[in-house]
């Protein structure tokens, strides 16, 4: 199958950073949102990035207007009508995936490819919701994705041999590593990850050490570009908790329990840098 046509569901940073890439490959993109604000925020921010870039001289004038030209906005899902491959990247919410894929099902063409850049969440139960789910599969990119080289592909239960093998070509044409994952919570990334950042947050719960001493350990010990405190903030800590939830639940293992100090944080609006204050203040 040849994929041309692209459709992205949701604005955020993830993904406005999908329809970069793919605008910048050569695919045609509509970047779909709901919300006008955050979509017209989405295209701002998209058209910056590649401004930035070509006054880097990672990329021509050119090469910038050619995606520019290839990129366009959607407000509405019937969209999705002519494109070979739709990829959400909306909220961390099952009830709310299954219901975006159960529509797409009836909108996009029977031989489109429907992706989620979920984080944790099971590809099977998200392919259930469709009546294709040969044809639905993970494809979870790493933030920020202009830059980072890695896409977790994620087989459900019943994806087909095909698609993935169309989606493993898509990614290389985005110019990133395609790594196959079989479906099972939080996939490879966040299963590592999470319970780190979870152990990182345990130690300052325990007055083992403060968040800057535990970061600079790991950052001078083990040679982390970043500390699992700061990248706690950075990702969000109600994002952490919901992975580490859906881990705990998916595996029913104790070694996922969420810190006690994480609820607390997410529960009293410490969230990270999103919302000004974390582990760290950010003004």
């Amino acid at each position: 199958m040849t994929i041309k046509k692209v459709m992205v569901i949701g604005a955020g940073q993830m993904g406005a950073g999908i329809a970069q890439v793919c605008a910048q490959s050569g695919f045609n993109v509509l970047l779909n949102d709901m919300n006008e604000a955050a979509l017209e925020k989405g295209m701002k921010n998209i058209e910056k990035l590649l401004t930035r870039a070509v006054g880097k001289k990672r990329m021509t004038d050119r090469d910038k207007t050619d995606a520019l030209r290839r990129l366009n906005s959607s407000t509405e899902l019937k969209d999705a009508h002519d494109c070979d491959f739709v990829i959400e990247a909306v909220v961390e919410n099952m009830e709310v995936k299954k219901k975006v894929f159960g529509e797409l099902d009836a909108v996009a063409p029977k031989h489109a490819i429907l992706a989620s850049n979920t984080s944790s969440l099971p590809i099977t139960e998200i392919a259930a919701a469709t009546n294709r789910p040969e044809q639905v599969i993970g494809m979870h990119f790493m933030n920020p994705v202009p830059v980072m080289k890695l896409v977790e592909i994620i087989r459900g239960l019943q994806t087909s041999d095909d698609t993935y093998k169309a989606i493993e070509s898509m990614t290389n044409k985005l110019n990133k590593t395609p790594v196959e994952v079989k479906d099972f919570p939080g996939f490879v990334s966040n299963r590592v990850l999470m319970p780190m950042i979870n152990e990182a947050i345990y130690t300052v719960y325990e007055g083992v050490a403060s968040p800057e001493d535990v970061d600079t350990v790991m950052k001078l010990g083990t040679n982390h570009p970043m500390g699992p405190i700061t990248l706690a903030d950075f990702i969000g800590l109600d994002t952490c908790l919901y992975i580490m939830e859906v881990l705990h639940e998916g595996f029913g293992d104790s070694k996922y329990r969420p810190c006690p100090l994480l609820r607390q944080y997410v529960k009293a609006g410490w969230l990270g840098k999103k919302s000004g204050r974390g582990f760290y203040q950010y003004s």
